[in-house]
């Protein structure tokens, strides 16, 4: 079979010549995402300052330093595995707060953590499979709340 032929925008020869020409001289070479309008990231609310980078920083400087304190840094990775993880998260929510990208899956999986960490220290005694069926539950929920939420906020879009 040959090939057929696809029809193109509304655009002409000399404008698609001129856009070829001008991918060629960029020097990166990267493909360019087209910016849209509203595309701008949301500012931190303590303003120019990089709070969570350096949260996330800190939680990185902590994990290398219980890795190299062997058997005895046990706590400090887990410390530094949670305040990275607090740094990102922030990031996430704010991002998805403001529309800009879709983080429903992450912090759904947050909620749902945070929850079977909650029900397994609570009720000590506790039974494996409710564990599982408040994690599944509150991912579920927290999953759809969000994904609603980034629609409203991004102007109908399901993710971005």
């Amino acid at each position: 079979m040959g090939r057929r032929s696809r029809k193109r925008g509304e655009t002409t020869r000399a404008e698609r010549d001129a856009a070829r020409r001008a991918r060629a001289a960029d020097p990166s070479g990267a493909p360019r995402r087209e910016r849209l309008p509203g595309d701008d990231r949301p500012p931190a609310p303590w303003g120019g300052f990089p709070l969570s980078e350096l949260v996330i920083l800190l939680g990185i400087v902590l994990m290398g330093w219980g890795f190299v304190s062997g058997n005895d840094g046990r706590e400090l990775v887990a410390a530094g595995l949670v305040v990275a993880s607090l740094g990102g998260g922030e990031l996430a929510l704010r991002e998805h707060l403001a529309g800009y990208r879709s983080h429903s899956t992450l912090l759904a999986g947050v909620a749902a953590f945070v929850a079977v960490t909650v029900v397994a220290l609570a009720f000590s005694p506790v039974r494996l499979w409710l564990v599982g069926v408040v994690g599944v539950a509150v991912f579920g929920t927290t999953l759809y709340l969000m994904r609603e939420l980034f629609r409203r906020r991004s102007g109908g879009l399901g993710f971005r």
